[in-house]
């Protein structure tokens, strides 16, 4: 990485964005006095503390209609920012939002099984994320998350009513997203064999850079597809899908190639990518401005085109 950008990133007012460019880009180990002064510094200063304050002791966040709405500063929205954030799995404000989240989702979880429902993928494999941080993926609780992944991904490819019923890229990328976060000890066949599914219906070879994936007739593909986003919340794009190809350890496959390089053309000659905030107004503001979100673009590209 060149020298000029990666002072760039550690001038970053985020603290995640300084750790991980001390320990993903530098490779400082987790010893090192600066890792763990950036370390410290997350659960100290900038976003995590701000969203963290807002949290009720019921484990909610105040102000919300549900813990879906409003978009995007409510408990579920919350909780998968905190987990992008790096935030501490072990701190009890999150653990208490997790919790919260677990005596929520089993009603209309358990509806949509006993039902034979589609739909909501994004939601349950974004869910499943933040359990898995937590360190909750052999809870009991958990396990509806990951059956309903598995059957999400074995039964059409996340069909969406939102896509007229056809397979939704942006569902497969959100349910790999979870399921990707189970603990390789603890997946077994039938989630290794999901995660290869996904990943074959997302990388066929032509697709990824095109977003070459079923839509209605005169259907088209969002814009946010060929931008590079930070952050987005149950949407997906070419950054965001190689990123869940490369926890997969999928970015091998002929179809991730070319949206690798397809992502390192992207690259400016400073060595920083543009970012995109969609929805900066609609989220929390501490997670900064227009370069703050090049800073989160630029850190993850990065990992993505070098390794």
């Amino acid at each position: 990485m060149k020298e000029e950008a990666l002072s760039w990133l550690l001038e970053a007012e985020t603290p995640t964005i300084r750790y991980l460019a001390l320990v993903d880009r530098m490779g400082l180990p987790e010893e090192d006095g600066r890792v763990q002064g950036a370390r410290q510094a997350i659960m100290r200063e900038g976003p995590v503390p701000a969203i963290l304050a807002e949290q009720t002791e019921g484990g909610n966040w105040a102000g919300e209609y549900s813990f879906y709405t409003p978009k995007y500063r409510s408990t579920h929205w919350s909780l998968l920012l905190l987990t992008e954030l790096h935030v501490d799995r072990e701190d009890p404000r999150f653990r208490r939002g997790v919790e919260f989240m677990l005596g929520q989702v089993p009603g209309p979880l358990t509806k949509r099984l006993a039902g034979d429902e589609s739909g909501w993928s994004c939601l349950f494999g974004n869910v499943l994320r933040y359990v898995c941080h937590a360190g909750l993926a052999g809870d009991d609780r958990a396990a509806g998350l990951i059956d309903y992944c598995l059957r999400e991904i074995g039964n059409g490819y996340c069909r969406c009513d939102w896509n007229s019923g056809y397979a939704c890229a942006w569902g497969v990328a959100r349910t790999l997203w979870g399921l990707a976060a189970i603990p390789k000890s603890m997946r077994g066949p039938a989630v290794d064999r999901a995660l290869q599914q996904g990943l074959e219906f997302l990388l066929a070879p032509g697709r990824l850079p095109e977003a070459d994936y079923p839509v209605p007739d005169g259907g088209r593909v969002h814009s946010f597809w060929s931008r590079l986003n930070f952050p987005l919340f149950y949407q997906a794009d070419v950054l965001f899908v190689l990123r869940v190809a490369g926890e997969s350890g999928a970015l091998d496959q002929p179809g991730a190639q070319e949206a690798l390089a397809w992502l390192a053309g992207r690259r400016q000659k400073n060595g920083r990518w543009r970012g995109s905030s969609p929805f900066r107004r609609r989220t929390w503001p501490q997670l900064g401005g227009p370069e703050e979100t090049s800073r989160w673009v630029t850190l993850q590209a990065e990992a993505l085109v070098t390794g």
